[in-house]
């Protein structure tokens, strides 16, 4: 599974974490303190133990049953703690662990759950305290990290999880405790077998980056589900980012069935192979990293989708050589172009400027182009279409633009947007110009590039 989520090293009261449930803090009311553990940067479980005491209630094992209407929203829930548990050398009787912060006392019940448990033979007299005896295996997460890393200073960070692997990019402040945050989250999450962090800036070529193996197994093969898919891919070589999700799932919803997709930037296929196994589209789709081209071939083989061309070429290059024999071919599908590299997408725009030159379009082609680009906070939708719009050397009319999102938040001042448009068919017929001209026009499908 391939998933996106904000994790907070400090205590989070009410939360979810896709693949590791965050259930509410049980020591609130309760000291938790662990003074050898302030400041240590390789793990030592041995020193996370603690005595702490919580209500609790014994009961006959024959109405256990009939006692959770009123105690199951106040039972104890940690880690790997039962509670309900046996009480020595009685089989008749279970003790039931209660949470503190949600439990107080027998008065401070409602009545109608007050008579609810005398009818059961539970009293104020019935409800004790229970001394537990907590170790590493106890603590969660948060309160591992809560306990270790230093007071004062920002505790947060955000992570991806890829299949097996946890992909984090740590704050300097974090780095000496590098090798205990990866242990923890290998200890403490489930399937999880590699902790990397980044280590360098995302290269603008093959979008890739350094990572460095922080606990587990150096194993960047993995596999992810996502859109009714099955993507494997090699994390290390190739890019994949889990936050993306739901946008790759809102351009799926976006195609219509058995339309056409150009897939400049493809990767490994997140848009590619749902358009085709889902929605039955044609695909053509490409990437110029190879890594990627290999896992993009091999996503297509593994989700047995048809009707997808494979191409290992510069996305300008694509745009040129492999959309013009097809367009020229008059479909009457809706067509569709994809450019996720935020970086530098649009400066490819202007591969569409005279593609369909001296040809004269009648009817009209239908192509709507999904690009994204980073863009500030402040300005991001009016610079948005501004970088749009100079790159293509022409305006965009209103009605000619689909749907301008903010797919996400990169940093405080910093978004991921997406314009999504009509190309106007004046851009596809003019001219070619004089820096572009030089370059000869192959109207004829070069099979040698291509891969089905």
């Amino acid at each position: 599974m391939g998933v996106n989520c904000r994790f907070l090293f400090s205590r989070l009261a009410k939360s979810a974490f896709i693949g590791f449930p965050f259930l509410r803090s049980v020591w609130t009311k309760m000291d938790l303190s662990l003074p050898d553990v302030r400041g240590m940067t390789e793990l030592d479980r041995a020193k996370f133990t603690k005595e702490v005491t919580v209500p609790s209630v014994e009961i006959q094992s024959k109405n256990v049953g009939k006692s959770m209407p009123v105690f199951k929203k106040y039972l104890l829930k940690m880690e790997k703690l039962k509670p309900v548990t046996e009480v020595q050398e009685n089989d008749e009787r279970r003790k039931l662990l209660l949470d503190p912060i949600l439990f107080e006392t027998f008065d401070k019940l409602r009545e109608e759950d007050q008579q609810k448990l005398s009818e059961l033979d539970l009293n104020k007299n019935s409800f004790s305290n229970t001394c537990l005896h907590l170790e590493y295996h106890n603590f969660r997460i948060d309160d591992v990290f809560k306990a270790v890393l230093p007071e004062g200073k920002e505790g947060c960070t955000s992570y991806s999880r890829i299949g097996h692997i946890i992909h984090l990019n740590l704050r300097d402040h974090l780095l000496p405790y590098k090798n205990l945050i990866g242990q923890v989250l290998v200890d403490k999450l489930i399937g999880v077998k590699t902790v990397v962090n980044k280590s360098s800036a995302i290269d603008s070529t093959y979008r890739n980056f350094q990572m460095e193996v922080l606990a587990g197994e150096a194993d960047f093969v993995t596999e992810v589900k996502e859109n009714l898919c099955t993507f494997k891919f090699d994390f290390s070589q190739v890019y994949w980012n889990s936050r993306l999700c739901t946008e790759h799932e809102r351009i799926i919803k976006l195609l219509p069935q058995k339309s056409v997709l150009f897939d400049v930037f493809a990767g490994v296929g997140p848009f590619s192979v749902p358009a085709a196994k889902v929605r039955k589209c044609r695909v053509f789709a490409n990437d110029l990293n190879p890594s990627s081209y290999h896992w993009l071939k091999e996503n297509v083989r593994l989700n047995k989708v048809e009707n997808v061309n494979t191409f290992n070429l510069d996305g300008r290059q694509f745009i040129r050589e492999q959309m013009p024999p097809f367009l020229l071919t008059r479909p009457t599908e809706p067509i569709h172009v994809t450019m996720n590299l935020p970086a530098l997408a649009v400066e490819f725009l202007d591969a569409f400027i005279g593609l369909l030159s001296g040809v004269e379009l009648d009817p009209l082609l239908d192509i709507t182009v999904h690009v994204y680009s980073f863009c500030e906070e402040s300005s991001a939708f009016s610079e948005m279409r501004t970088k749009v719009e100079s790159a293509l050397k022409h305006s965009i009319e209103n009605e000619q633009i689909v749907e301008l999102v903010d797919v996400r938040d990169v940093s405080p001042k910093k978004h991921m947007l997406r314009l999504s448009f009509r190309i106007p068919p004046d851009v596809l017929t003019k001219a070619a110009e004089e820096e572009t001209s030089s370059e000869p026009k192959r109207l004829k499908l070069d099979l040698e590039t291509q891969d089905r």
